[in-house]
């Protein structure tokens, strides 16, 4: 079945979110696995700002029209589908936290693991009171 409106879109965002959040999961355990392995560096996910701009962007269409009367004049506001962000893996390799390279501090890993997980919680919360009011409509 395909939702569309903004039924749809909220779906399709916490779809999208979650799938991120398992990938951010993985990256998590990847960075606590490999806490004592020498000259290794973190990484971590970045998404939801990204997101975050490309919706900002889609209700500040309109307005002004800029004239462009060359192909090379710059593009002002253009408006960018939040479909079209994929999620970054972005490496740190500015710090180190031991004197054997590596940056990974186990304290932090093991906060975001937990934050991550919450957020995947409330998620599939919201993702299940979404249905129960479709439910709701349809009875």
């Amino acid at each position: 079945m395909v939702f569309t409106g903004a039924f749809g879109k909220n779906l399709d965002i916490l779809k999208r979110t979650m799938d991120v959040s398992l990938m951010r999961r993985q990256v998590i355990a990847d960075n606590i696995a490999n806490a004592d392995t020498p000259n290794f560096k973190r990484s971590t996910i970045s998404f939801e700002s990204e997101l975050a701009r490309a919706l900002a962007s889609e209700g500040s269409a309109g307005g002004f029209t800029p004239l462009m009367t060359d192909p090379r004049h710059m593009v002002f506001e253009q408006p960018v589908d939040y479909r079209s962000v994929e999620p970054q893996r972005v490496w740190d390799y500015l710090t180190t936290a031991k004197n054997n390279g590596n940056n990974v501090d186990i304290e932090v890993e093991t906060m975001s693991l937990l934050e991550n997980q919450m957020l995947y919680e409330t998620m599939a919360g919201v993702l299940v009171s979404e249905y129960a009011r479709v439910n709701m409509v349809l009875k």
